[in-house]
Parts: C-alpha cells; sequence; structure tokens
C-alpha cells in the first residue's frame, strides 16, 4: 500500500510553460534531450524537448526514464532513516561496531565513522575505490552480485582514511559502505531494502538501477559523452554506467514523475506537514546541514534542498523548496558538466519563476 497516497495520484500534464522552459534547456545546453518537472499544490507538470540518441528523431517522452546519478544519495539517506525508526539501525552506530569481523581491514578513524558521518561526506573516507577497483567489479546489473561485490568495494576503501575525519570530502565510497552496513544489519539487500521502504510507498513505479533501456530498441534515453566524432550515445551495458556495487551512491533511474514524488515527501517534512512515512524528527535529521551539506541533500541559505547527479553520461538536478512549496527537477541525457551545467541549473530557477506567478 502506498502511504503518500495524494502523491501517487497527482495529475501529470505537459503544459506550454514548461515545455518552454525544456526547449531552452536544450538550446543553451546543446544536449540531445531535456526533461524538466515540477509539482506545485498535487499537481505536476512536465516539459520536454529534444531527442533520445543524439542524431536520430526519436523525441523525448515526459514518462521516459532518466539516470539520477548522484541523486541517488538522498534516496539513500532516506532509507537509512526508515530502518533508524523501525530499530534495524541507529544513527550513531559505527563502521567497526557493524563491519569488524566481515574480513576487513579497518582503518581505526574509519571504523569509529557512524551512518550520520558517512551520509554527510565527513567520515574521512576517499571519494573513491579507485580505477582498478572499479575494473575488477565493473558490469551490469543483471551481470553482477552488488551485494558481494559492495564487500569487495569496502575492502578497497576501509584500509586508509582518503581525507582528515570531520571534514568535508565529498564521498561515494561511504554511501557504499553505509549500504553494506545495512545489509548486515537487515540480511537483506540494498536493492531490495530501497524497493520496500522507499520506492514502493511513495509510488515510485518506474525506479530502477543503472542505464535505462534495453540495447539497440531506443526505447529509452540514452545517456551521451564526447567522442572522436562528436557526441555518441551509449547503449545500456557495462560501459554505461559505473560498477553495480555503486547502486547506493548514484545509480538509480526513474521517470520525472517519480523524482517529483520523492520530492514532494521532502517538502512536506521539510514544511512539517504530516506525512506518515517519517517523522519530525527523522526528517530534521536528514535536512540539517553540517557546513552546507546534510543527509544527501545540499541545504541553500534560503533553507532549500539540492543535489545533483552524473555518471558522466547524463546531469540531472533536483530542488525542494520549502518556502514557496514547489519541488522540480531538470536533466539533459548528456555528461558534458562544464556545457550543460549551467543551463539545467537556469531551468531550475525558471521553474521556479513559473510557480511563484502562477494565480
Amino acid at each position: 500500500m502506498m502511504i503518500l497516497l495524494a502523491v501517487a495520484m497527482a495529475l501529470t500534464f505537459t503544459a506550454p510553460d514548461v515545455d518552454e522552459t525544456a526547449r531552452e534547456l536544450l538550446d543553451a545546453s546543446g544536449a540531445p534531450g531535456a526533461a524538466v518537472a515540477v509539482m506545485n499544490d498535487q499537481t505536476i507538470r512536465i516539459g520536454v524537448a529534444g531527442s533520445r540518441i543524439n542524431g536520430r528523431d526519436i523525441p523525448v517522452e515526459p514518462d521516459d526514464l532518466w539516470h539520477m546519478g548522484s541523486n541517488t544519495k538522498a534516496m539513500t539517506a532516506t532509507l537509512v532513516a526508515r530502518l533508524v525508526e523501525q530499530g534495524a539501525a541507529r544513527w550513531d552506530m559505527t563502521v567497526g561496531e557493524v563491519l569488524e569481523g566481515r574480513g576487513l581491514d579497518i582503518h581505526a578513524d574509519l571504523a569509529a565513522a557512524d551512518f550520520v558521518a558517512l551520509l554527510s561526506h565527513r567520515s574521512g573516507m576517499s571519494a573513491n575505490a579507485g580505477p582498478l577497483t572499479a575494473i575488477r567489479l565493473a558490469g551490469t546489473d543483471a551481470g553482477r552480485d552488488a551485494g558481494a561485490d559492495r564487500l569487495v568495494y569496502a575492502r578497497a576503501v576501509l584500509g586508509s582514511p582518503g581525507g582528515e575525519v570531520g571534514a568535508f570530502l565529498y564521498s561515494n565510497a561511504g554511501y557504499v559502505v553505509a549500504a553494506l552496513m545495512v545489509e548486515y544489519l537487515t540480511g537483506e539487500s540494498y536493492e531490495a531494502l530501497m524497493a520496500r521502504e522507499v520506492f514502493e510507498p511513495l509510488g515510485m513505479e518506474s525506479a530502477g538501477w543503472g542505464p535505462p533501456g534495453v540495447q539497440g530498441r531506443a526505447d529509452q534515453p540514452r545517456g551521451h559523452r564526447p567522442g572522436f566524432l562528436g557526441l555518441s550515445a551509449v547503449e545500456p551495458g557495462a560501459m554505461a554506467d559505473n560498477p553495480p556495487a555503486m547502486n547506493p551512491a548514484g545509480r538509480a533511474h526513474m521517470t520525472m514523475t517519480d523524482l517529483l514524488r520523492f520530492l514532494e515527501i521532502h517538502r512536506m517534512g521539510a514544511a512539517g506537514e504530516e506525512t506518515g512515512y517519517l517523522s519530525a524528527a527523522s526528517f530534521e535529521r536528514l535536512h540539517t546541514p553540517n557546513g552546507t551539506y546534510a543527509l544527501g541533500w545540499g541545504v541553500r541559505a534560503d533553507g532549500s534542498l539540492v543535489h545533483s547527479g552524473s555518471n558522466t553520461m547524463w546531469l540531472v538536478s533536483m530542488r525542494v523548496d520549502p518556502a514557496t512549496g514547489h519541488v522540480a527537477a531538470a536533466g539533459v541525457n548528456d555528461g558534458r558538466l562544464d556545457r550543460v551545467s549551467g543551463p539545467v541549473n537556469e531551468a531550475l530557477s525558471a521553474l521556479a519563476a513559473v510557480e511563484q506567478a502562477r494565480p
């Protein structure tokens, strides 16, 4: 049964204002395809422009799947909050408390890191496991055992710190280790837990892992990267994403509508509204920053929650604005961050202006 029934049944449609914003994003970024999405007063508006695949006349559709990249981190942190409320975990539970005796060589500084430190990028852990581990664990979700691979990944990062404990160091590795901890605590895979505790309760029926679509079918947008002959589409497969072990740090995909459903529950929580999904204390824990970063969220001076995600072939940015009551996202199927980041952020600002001007 879906907890957030009002959001799950929200009206979704395209509208001239958001379609124009999508076209402006497409023109400004030079990406093959673009999508923007905004939700206010339980109404979802989706705007799309361009093509799923560069150079081919296959239009982006409003219900297409988009790769979330590091926006997945907010979802992983939400999962931990659910498990804490159920008594399966504690925020102050440490790496050493859970993973000692699992055949891992854990540095003392990293053994002391708890869920809060891991999810706020202040554990001292390295940013990533390194290229050799990435090559070793490369593959598809169907072809790899992501849980077993996370143990291998953890072995590569827990032996020594990558930075000063307590200082901010953006770390995909911290999220992978946090997911490994919840797997040992619950006896269930991270992916199964996410389905049960996040995707299903919030009505995020399209959510899945890795590059969307099926090879050769052009059934979903493709991520793109620069090549010798220009911008090249990357077909779904091992070369189209990070290793499946990194699902907790940045490999979710979903429709823009389902992303808005996730954002809306956080807007409600940030605004102090009753959700029936998480307590006010849990939302406060997730949204309270240490500096400018909370647990899976950047926090702006105006109190809005933000994040962006890219696996170097896509970019999606998201925003939750409790003050104005709207949530929004914008994305392109293009990983040239130096070229597309500015236009994506400008599209988010344009969506905010549209909502504020709406009667």
